[in-house]
């Protein structure tokens, strides 16, 4: 129960009752209020009447008149209140037998405390009176009893009364039943996360199927986890990962070392093994150089880099320098570019995204039995999109990997006897998302084809003269590579390893 009155419900609630409690009685006293200027205006109304009469009587008759016809509406039953006195205050006519000290000698309206004649004087009532001096200094006072307004108003009090207490329990009742039931939820919800931070990652929030805001709030919690679960589920494999495709080129740096200490016996011997040592490190300065590129990308922290480009130039460009590693491959490199493709980029990252799927088609699209194996390397526009695309005959990707292999550390070689660490389609993946862009794994039929759909960049037609023109395109910095031992060799723009 104590924490029922902490809950946020309750408290809501609470708030609610006592503003519904206030505006209940604000509304209740307007009534009220209302009511007794009504009941006001009718008394004058009569008392008004009253005067008016006797006033008709004083001219007629005189004092004498006025006297006997007060003498004879006092006797009536439900008669208004009259007195008639000398100038001293001695008593003529009437049926008023007390009055507060001063009342007559005060003319105007006024409501005062009275006691009829008939009446106890311990038991005042309450009037609205007149006083009027008449000629020769005596006093008129005509009034009405208010008996019926008190009567209206202690009524009305009575009802605000218990109208507001019946507000009070209903609303109490009301806040601790919805409390309660909210509470419940909140618990539920709690003990759902508690158990998550205790290593139960596949739980998840229950939903009511009511749709209100809790609901709402768990779909987004729970959406939240399977994200969550997600990346912890991808760390883990990229930690295993990366544990299984480091752990080979260390060993084999260390014992390269190892059997350098213990075997060489001249200086060109250590430096043939320093040589291999190197080649390893560079090997795994590349992984993490691609690790960290990929992490930058999906951050977008280099989108301020972003300018026009003119993407044949650099399609081109990068074919013409795969062409001789795919003649040593013995394969056909072919290249199918449309003139002017524009779009707004990073120079160095889509170079490296192509260096990637020209590097891998090269390294997979083996030469068939009887025919010179090909990779086309195309660029066209469709739209408004540029589709870039790199096609090779080889074994291709069945469909269902097509997804997993775009992750880091995922290779399809089970055996690992191809070079890489599985970072190049990662990585072109991250720079095409980066680009606002979508990249696609399509059966070549044989083959794989690679398909990088990019928007298409829409010049002004006052900004056109502001593209930098093809001739004065800056080449794809591309610093020279070192052999690999099993890589096909080709220059790699930024350093990452192969497929």
């Amino acid at each position: 129960m104590p924490n029922l009155f902490r809950t946020t419900a309750f408290k809501l609630t609470a708030v609610y009752l006592v503003v519904f409690a206030l505006f209940a009685g604000l509304l209740l006293g307007y009534v009220a209020w209302n009511a007794k200027r009504l009941l006001d205006d009718q008394i004058r109304s009569t008392i008004d009447a009253e005067i008016q009469g006797l006033a008709e009587q004083q001219r007629q008759g005189g004092i004498r008149r006025l006297v006997n016809v007060i003498e004879r509406r006092s006797r009536a039953p439900g008669a208004s209140l009259y007195l008639v006195t000398t100038p001293v205050g001695e008593r003529i006519a009437g049926n008023v037998e007390a009055l507060p000290p001063g009342t007559l000698d005060r003319p105007g309206e006024a409501e005062i405390e009275y006691a009829r004649t008939s009446e106890a004087v311990d038991r005042p009532s309450r009037a609205i009176v007149r006083v009027f001096v008449l000629p020769a200094g005596f006093r008129l006072l005509v009034g009405r009893d208010v008996e019926e307004r008190e009567r209206l108003g202690i009524v009305i009090r009575r009802a605000a009364g218990w109208s507001l207490l019946l507000v009070f329990v209903l609303g109490c009742f009301a806040s601790w039943f919805v409390a309660r039931r909210v509470l419940k939820r909140i618990d539920d919800m709690t003990g759902t996360a508690q158990s998550i931070m205790a290593g139960d990652l596949k739980g998840r929030l229950a939903i009511s199927g009511t749709g209100d805001e809790l609901d709402r709030l768990a779909l987004n919690l729970n959406a939240m986890l399977e994200r969550i679960g997600e990346l912890m589920a991808g760390m883990q494999q990229v930690s295993d990962n990366i544990a299984h495709d480091l752990k080979t080129p260390l060993t084999r740096l260390r014992n390269r070392a190892e059997e350098a200490l213990r075997t060489a016996s001249s200086p060109d011997e250590l430096r043939t093994a320093l040589d291999g040592s190197i080649d390893e490190a560079d090997n795994l300065i590349r992984v993490f150089n691609a690790l960290l590129m990929i992490a930058r990308l999906e951050t977008g922290r280099i989108q301020d880099s972003m300018d026009t480009l003119d993407l044949s130039e650099i399609v081109s460009g990068l074919a013409e320098l795969y062409e001789p590693l795919a003649e040593e491959a013995g394969l056909s490199l072919v290249t199918e570019v449309s003139p002017g493709l524009r779009v707004s980029g990073n120079r160095e990252l889509i170079g490296q995204a192509l260096a990637n799927l020209i590097d891998n088609a090269l390294k997979y699209a083996a030469p068939a039995a009887s025919d010179r194996a090909q990779v086309t390397v195309s660029a066209r526009q469709e739209g408004g999109e540029i589709l870039l695309s790199v096609a090779d005959q080889g074994p291709g990707i069945p469909a269902e990997d097509r997804a997993r292999v775009l992750e880091r550390f995922v290779r399809l070689d089970v055996s690992r006897s191809k070079p890489g660490f599985g970072l190049g389609l990662a990585l072109a993946a991250g720079v095409v998302r980066l680009h606002g862009g979508q990249l696609r794994l399509e059966d070549n039929a044989p083959g794989l084809r690679v398909v990088i759909a990019l928007p298409a960049h829409v010049m002004a037609a006052a900004g056109r003269d502001a593209i930098e023109p093809a001739g004065a395109t800056k080449p794809v910095d591309m610093p020279p590579a070192r052999e690999r031992p099993g890589s096909t060799g080709a220059p790699n723009p930024v350093g990452v390893p192969s497929l």
